[in-house]
């Protein structure tokens, strides 16, 4: 089974004020790049981020990755357009929906959903979740359903096609990371804190 790791890096990044929090440092270089470099390293087969093109140091914060750039023209359309511009011409059987603002999810998580897809050929979906059940992220998504997912107009991303297909949905635990996104400076000073203890 061909799967493409689809890094969603194209929104506004609106409600951290002046700051870029795909720019956010983690370890020494931005969070896009971490972000990318965690995909790369997983089972998946090819990698592809979408970006802004208002945006030009997101891309620069990429160069040297083995990774295909889309860049999303229709970002203030919300997170469902950068889904869609990230299948146009997507050659695999799933793709491994990454959002770039959360933080925590690692190449092992990755894998988990990866190898979980191949163990349930049945289940056209499948979501990281947390401890307690609760769905969440990365998602894979079989080509099955890539035509709905073209579909998705707003700022809802996968949502609609995700409650639609409840029923062959597979959850696969892999804890807090599934939740835990950083919109806001608060939410970054928060996860900074919890790093140094």
């Amino acid at each position: 089974m061909r799967i493409a790791a689809l890094l969603l890096a194209g929104g506004a990044s609106s409600r951290m004020g002046s700051r870029d929090k795909l720019m956010e440092d983690i370890e020494g270089i931005p969070l896009v790049r971490q972000r990318a470099i965690t995909c790369i390293a997983s089972l998946a087969d090819r990698v592809r981020a979408v970006l802004p093109p208002d945006k030009p140091y997101r891309a620069e914060a990429l160069e040297g990755l083995d990774i295909d750039i889309i860049y999303n023209e229709g970002a203030e359309h919300g997170i469902s357009h950068s889904l869609r511009c990230g299948l146009v011409g997507i050659d695999a059987e799933a793709v491994l929906i990454v959002l770039a603002d959360l933080p925590d999810i690692t190449t092992a998580d990755l894998d988990k959903i990866i190898k979980a897809a191949k163990a349930h050929p049945l289940a056209t979906i499948l979501r990281g979740a947390d401890g307690n059940g609760k769905a969440g992220h990365p998602v894979l998504i079989r080509n099955a359903l890539f035509e709905d997912l073209k579909q998705l107009e707003g700022d809802t991303g996968a949502q609609p096609v995700l409650r639609q297909h409840k029923s062959d949905t597979v959850l696969v635990p892999i804890g807090t990371a599934a939740l835990r996104d950083l919109d806001t400076p608060e939410d970054w000073e928060d996860w900074r804190a919890e790093q140094e203890t």
